[in-house]
């Protein structure tokens, strides 16, 4: 019995020591720890980066082969496992890592650190660490930063697909580049989503298109899903979007038919911001076709006089368009009437408001 007493209390000396806390602090009490708990997550795409972490402080201390020696296997932090998760598979210096979470461990030199990432996360620190739990190893110079009191983990050079990750620590700074194949991820997981509830609704299945439409990619994916929006209900919002789709796959006439049936689904409104954004792709003759069309079914609606008056300062006629702009601005809401007034002033210094 007083073997097993004296092991456990040798136990609790030990860890203790290593952590830096009183056996209490480490087996009882939540109480604050010199190296204070951190975490940071970046998002890529849909790809959430996290790494978890305490924060050693300098304290006066020679940190760089001083506490932390030269070519020998470091935690990255203090006390636990630094970690490191993926939602999703990811690249690391251009090398493939699956998606999990990872004990981040590095071997600091003068010129050179080897960032290391191994499949055991629940250690104590490095000290248990074996080079056959590796998933990855890459090797990254390191950087002169500016002071760093508390040891820091950040995100920096954030791009569409990729962000490099930053370990500071008194005036080093280690980075590597995380990459994500962003594209593939997101439309494998549309395929997944698009299998729950969001099925059920026009607009999950409009989004995913316009997504893929957006990026250029899988267009015949966005096609079908086009489709499956239109199914669920049948709106100018997605009819229009199946004709940009057409049209992006190169189906002209096709596109075309679409986007006039989608025209024939449209509110007044809808047809006037149709018709502004043929103006912002330097459609401009499409554009006046559309205001003049609208005019006649709608004339007394006051976004149909801003349509007209633009048709008039495209004809150089800035007295008529004025006269248009000054009854759109009577009707219009209050939120707008600011914007339509600035155009009046405009049409009367004789000012194009089409470019």
């Amino acid at each position: 019995m007083l073997r097993g007493v004296l092991r456990l209390t040798l136990l609790c000396l030990l860890l203790g020591a290593l952590s830096g806390v009183s056996p209490a602090q480490s087996f009882v009490l939540d109480l604050p720890r010199p190296s204070q708990h951190a975490q940071v997550t970046q998002r890529i795409g849909i790809t959430d980066i996290t790494v978890n972490y305490h924060r050693p402080l300098v304290n006066g201390r020679k940190v760089w082969d001083g506490i932390v020696p030269y070519g020998k296997v470091w935690r990255a932090g203090a006390n636990e496992n630094t970690t490191i998760t993926f939602s999703d598979p990811v690249t690391i210096e251009g090398k493939p890592l699956d998606r999990g979470t990872y004990g981040l461990h590095m071997i600091p030199n003068a010129d050179q650190w080897t960032v290391i990432f191994s499949k055991n996360s629940t250690s104590w620190g490095s000290f248990t660490y074996n080079e056959s739990e590796d998933a990855l190893r890459v090797d990254v110079k390191p950087q002169t930063a500016d002071m760093h009191e508390a040891l820091t983990y950040d995100f920096d050079q954030v791009k569409p697909e990729s962000a490099v990750v930053l370990m500071e620590w008194e005036k080093v700074a280690v980075p590597f580049t995380v990459g994500v194949n962003v594209h593939d991820i997101v439309q494998a997981s549309l395929k997944k989503q698009l299998r729950n509830l969001s099925q059920y609704t026009w607009i999950s299945w409009d989004d995913a298109a316009n997504y893929l439409l957006a990026q250029k990619v899988a267009l015949d994916d966005a096609l079908t899903y086009s489709d499956k929006s239109i199914e669920n209900e049948d709106r100018y919002d997605n009819e229009m979007t199946k004709s940009q789709v057409l049209a992006a796959l190169n189906r002209k006439d096709d596109a075309t038919a679409t986007e006039k049936k989608a025209l024939s689904l449209a509110s007044p409104l809808q047809v006037h911001i149709y018709a502004r954004t043929l103006q912002g792709q330097k459609r401009s003759d499409e554009a006046y076709a559309i205001f003049r069309d609208n005019a006649k079914k709608h004339p007394d609606l006051w976004f149909i006089h801003s349509g007209l008056a633009r048709i008039y300062c495209s004809q150089g006629k800035f007295d008529d368009a004025a006269k248009e702009m000054k009854l759109a601005l009577q009707g219009a809401p209050d939120n707008q009437k600011s914007y339509v007034d600035g155009l009046v002033k405009k049409l009367e210094a004789k000012q194009d408001i089409n470019q």
